[in-house]
């Protein structure tokens, strides 16, 4: 097993930063404006972002007991990699927030003015305003100026969600988040390894078990979907990024909260031949997703294991659909 180094990241964070309430849209309603001493507090507080780095590996990717065979969950294929660390968490709406204070940056479901959403989150007024679902899976509706933002939506914020994962970002903004950071986003086979803690036949970054011991180790949800939700894991919809600890990776959240987009472009055909730091085919028209979400269950979307995977144009945004970055070493 590869030697495991956990390091700090520091970002810097300019003491000249402010919250800048009318200028560009950035700030919606006058309570998140009145948080700004708050806001900056925890700005301050969150200047150190943590990754877990590894040395050259190899490991057994994928499985060979396909729970989804038409995902390309299997063959399981030997895979080696080279040096490379990757974040312990997803990147925050805090963090977010602060690259666009930085940039200025705009996400492709602010330019659309909509992205989907997961209907029991809204108010009654958004619901009432509905006027496209999607029709094999009604819970997902598309919703006027949701984003990043304002993830519900009209006089919705994220004033305290700052610490949950960023949502509503396409695979192109997060691809733009973690270049400016002079990171990447990880390969398919980088995120599948940190997720398996150093066990190939691991289903769950701990082990075989969902709930080891009666403890819950992720966000998923418990109940009839999408009627009955008993939050037995201690949420109703996202929790915070650092919440569940999952393996001796550190890896957070690497399973359920919010899936995470990956670099690859998506594809069923894998190679059995040893292969050398794989991304996936040159080209397509989708790309990988992995983890889950806290609207994963069984008996609906059982995704929330290492192996599983799925897929989505590079410009789809929704609100269970977050990232986290990595990057190359020497």
């Amino acid at each position: 097993m590869s030697l495991v180094v956990l390091i700090l990241i520091f970002i810097h964070i300019s003491n000249n930063s402010t919250l800048e309430c009318n200028r560009n849209n950035w700030c919606y309603g006058t309570d998140f404006c009145k948080s700004n001493e708050i806001i900056q507090n925890k700005i301050k507080s969150d200047s150190l972002s943590k990754m877990t780095c590894f040395n050259k590996t190899s490991f057994l990717m994928g499985t060979n007991k396909p729970i989804f065979k038409s995902d390309g969950e299997s063959p399981q294929r030997k895979v080696i990699l080279s040096p490379f660390c990757i974040d312990q968490t997803e990147v925050s709406n805090l963090q977010f927030y602060q690259f666009v204070q930085e940039t200025k940056y705009k996400t492709e479901a602010e330019i659309f003015q909509n992205s989907l959403s997961f209907a029991n989150t809204l108010s009654k007024n958004v619901k009432s305003s509905i006027k496209q679902a999607i029709a094999q899976v009604p819970w997902w509706v598309l919703v006027n100026n949701a984003s990043w933002l304002r993830p519900e939506g009209e006089n919705s914020s994220i004033q305290n969600r700052l610490d949950h994962p960023v949502i509503h970002v396409s695979w192109n903004d997060a691809n733009k988040y973690c270049s400016f950071f002079g990171k990447r986003l990880p390969s398919e086979a980088e995120w599948e390894y940190a997720c398996r803690g150093g066990d190939d036949n691991f289903l769950y970054p701990w082990g075989n078990h969902p709930v080891p011991n009666n403890q819950h180790r992720m966000n998923i949800w418990q109940g009839y979907f999408p009627y009955e939700n008993l939050n037995q894991d201690g949420f109703e919809f996202t929790a915070p990024v650092d919440h569940f600890t999952q393996n001796k990776f550190q890896m957070k959240n690497i399973v359920g909260n919010v899936w995470e987009w990956v670099f690859d472009w998506w594809s069923i055909n894998h190679s059995k031949i040893n292969l050398n730091n794989p991304l996936g085919p040159i080209n397509g028209t989708e790309k990988v997703k992995k983890g889950g979400s806290y609207m994963c269950t069984p008996n609906f979307c059982h995704r929330y294991r290492c192996a599983a995977r799925s897929k989505n144009t590079p410009d789809t945004t929704a609100g269970n659909l977050g990232f986290r970055c990595a990057k190359s070493i020497s």
